[in-house]
């Protein structure tokens, strides 16, 4: 908390905005908005001063961004296979993956006592919400930029996506089937967040939670955490 507080004072602000420009590769304008970005409710929690209004809008963007993306890529491709190609680049696994990978995890402010967070997907959702934040500062045109070059480009592989089986479930059912397991999915919680469902949805084995995953319906949950769940039984 101490540090959330010294970001307010000068030469904090100014160092704060450094480090925003090597981690994000733009220079911030509106530095309180990504303040508001990177804060974690377990640190601010006013819905005017946590990270979950922008990361509403950040989602939004990101989804249109990714939409309109693949749309120009893959002029002949039909609804069915543009809609399996967002879903494979924006769900919370892959999003949460990418806010680690570019350091997000080293500045984003949240709860370190709190050692549930340090494994949760929030990253993610920090990424989502600083997208936001780079749109209420730049415009869409530079957000669009951003997001291309900072998360499309050197991290999301089309060919690779392409030929990724994005029905985990199938594969983990498969696999029960063939070993003579019992799989279910189970709802472990539904919550409201920024006026949506957030969902938890379980992965049992033999009635044992192997894995979990949070979305806001439950074919994204249960999905993510088939996936969660290959990766722990060593199946990919």
């Amino acid at each position: 908390m101490q540090f959330l507080n010294n970001i307010f004072l000068s030469n904090d602000k100014r160092n704060f905005r450094k480090q925003l420009r090597n981690v994000l590769g733009v220079t911030p304008q509106k530095l309180d908005l990504y303040i508001t970005a990177l804060s974690h409710r377990s640190v601010r929690e006013g819905s005017d001063e946590n990270n979950e209004r922008l990361e509403f809008l950040g989602d939004a963007i990101i989804s249109t961004i990714v939409a309109h993306y693949l749309f120009m890529r893959y002029p002949y491709k039909d609804e069915g296979f543009l809609t399996e190609m967002r879903s494979k680049m924006v769900n919370r696994n892959q999003l949460n993956d990418i806010a680690v990978k570019i350091g997000l995890k080293k500045i984003t402010l949240y709860n370190h006592f709190d050692h549930s967070l340090k494994i949760s997907q929030i990253f993610g959702n920090t990424l989502e919400a600083l997208a936001g934040a780079v749109y209420l500062d730049k415009g869409y045109d530079q957000t669009k930029k951003w997001v291309i070059e900072r998360i499309i480009a050197p991290h999301l592989f089309m060919q690779d996506l392409e030929t990724l089986d994005i029905n985990q479930k199938n594969k983990l059912y498969g696999w029960a089937n063939k070993n003579g397991k019992v799989l279910e999915f189970e709802t472990l919680d539904e919550s409201l967040e920024n006026g949506r469902r957030l969902f938890t949805i379980g992965a049992m084995v033999d009635g044992v939670l192997v894995a979990e995953a949070k979305a806001f319906n439950k074919k994204d949950a249960s999905q993510i955490a088939a996936q969660i769940a290959i990766e722990k039984l060593n199946l990919s």
